[in-house]
């Protein structure tokens, strides 16, 4: 099923035809409306008539997360402030956080790009979702809220935590659609398993993931435990919230909504532009946001876009599931390494539970990369001999993914800080 065909499933030269048109409107509202945007242009030696095709974006300037704390709180916005109804955050962990303020018409993009992407899962308006995305200054709570009542599917907003709680309500009110990130999923299934609940009795027929990173490995880990498939969704408070993009049944890839986003991928070393199918930094720009416009707003995450007719119908471009941040790759002795090529590593070897974390420290001269993770109880029981060859096949594994020799330690089951929102993988506590 499909929510907008007409969209969906555009051909590309029309797609093409209402980008542009739309990257003109925008660039020309965020010239005249937005202080920095103006001096942006300007700087640059260009005018919102310079972008006379889609290839002319190419001549603006990046937006960053950090022009955006610099303007703090109101100063991207392109309206009045009373016209903004409703503003988000992000979480400000690494100084002030960056605001994103929406108008009545924004809510209503944001409405429509998540009722497709809950479409493309199979919801319908007979559907009970139960939501564990945080609601407040987080924009998961509300962007599958709008969503899911858009299509006139039941909405449960229980929020993050109250684990007993939500085993209650998605057993006794018969939940079908669970949204949760992979972190707090994990966690979920293992209290669900600690009070002896069968997952085959429950009504689940998807789960949609969301709000952090995760493997190919870890969407079957999931899979497997709560009998249910597990679908991607793609958002950042920025540029709007979840509903960029959204997968579809057939998992291989998360379809971007190119009316309203316009993707692009770049060399994060060099910013040059590359084709599709390169892997490299996501670069969006909002094609119809009035609140808050971005223009080529530097996401740093890495990914591959690719084009073509999905076997689902749609024509809108996909882009690969998120593998890892420009600015959370680690350097070990010269290597670069992203947490995501240890977890594949270590979640293709049986008896390891699906918790880690990733430890860097500086003793002397060089970095020392430490991986703790959790061994399953059966495991763990097992004569230390054993554990010994587990240790080093875990390393084995490791450093034919990632090129580099770590130590590897196995702890007990359940004694890795387990999250509720995004699980912190990796702790580095070099001196740099």
């Amino acid at each position: 099923m499909i929510w907008n065909e007409e969209v969906e499933c555009m051909s590309e030269d029309n797609k093409k035809d209402l980008q542009l048109k739309r990257l003109q409107s925008i660039v020309k509202k965020a010239y005249e409306n937005v202080p920095y945007y103006k001096k942006h242009f300007d700087d640059a030696g260009i005018k919102p008539e310079d972008i006379k095709n889609l290839k002319d974006i190419e001549k603006v300037p990046y937006t960053t997360k950090n022009d955006l704390r610099e303007a703090y709180p109101f100063g991207m916005f392109a309206v009045p402030r009373k016209e903004i109804i409703e503003v988000h955050t992000s979480s400000g962990t690494t100084g002030k956080p960056t605001v994103s303020g929406y108008t009545r018409g924004d809510l209503e993009i944001w409405s429509e790009c998540m009722a497709r992407g809950l479409t493309m899962v199979g919801v319908t308006d007979d559907d009970i979702i139960q939501n564990t995305h945080g609601y407040g200054l987080f924009t998961g709570g509300f962007g599958v809220h709008y969503g899911a009542q858009k299509i006139g599917a039941t909405v449960i907003p229980i929020s993050t935590g109250q684990s007993k709680r939500q085993m209650e309500i998605m057993h006794d009110f018969g939940t079908t659609v669970l949204i949760v990130t992979p972190s707090y999923g994990l966690y979920l299934a293992e209290e669900f398993a600690d009070d002896g609940i069968n997952m085959e009795e429950l009504n689940l027929k998807a789960i949609g993931f969301g709000a952090e990173g995760w493997t190919q490995e870890m969407r079957e880990k999931i899979e497997e435990k709560f009998k249910a498939p597990a679908y991607n969704i793609y958002g950042l408070t920025e540029i709007m919230g979840p509903g960029i993009g959204l997968e579809c049944q057939e998992q291989n890839g998360l379809h971007i909504f190119e009316d309203h986003f316009y993707p692009e991928i770049i060399d994060p070393q060099t910013l040059q532009t590359l084709p599709d199918g390169e892997k490299g930094e996501l670069v969006l720009t909002t094609l119809t946001r009035e609140g808050m416009p971005l223009i080529r707003f530097r996401t740093k995450d890495i990914t591959t876009l690719r084009r073509g007719t999905c076997k689902c119908g749609r024509t809108l471009v996909k882009m690969d599931r998120i593998t890892g941040r420009s600015d959370d790759m680690l350097k070990i002795r010269g290597v670069s390494i992203f947490p995501s090529q240890i977890e594949k590593a270590l979640l293709k070897i049986d008896g390891l539970e699906p918790h880690y974390q990733i430890i860097v420290t500086r003793p002397g001269q060089l970095d020392e990369l430490e991986i703790q993770v959790e061994a399953s109880p059966e495991l763990f029981s097992d004569e230390v001999r054993e554990l010994v060859g587990i240790t080093k096949k875990i390393e084995d594994h490791v450093h034919s993914e990632i090129g580099l020799r770590v130590n590897v330690t196995l702890v007990e089951p359940r004694t890795l800080p387990r999250s509720e929102g995004k699980a912190i993988r990796v702790i580095d506590k070099r001196e740099l």
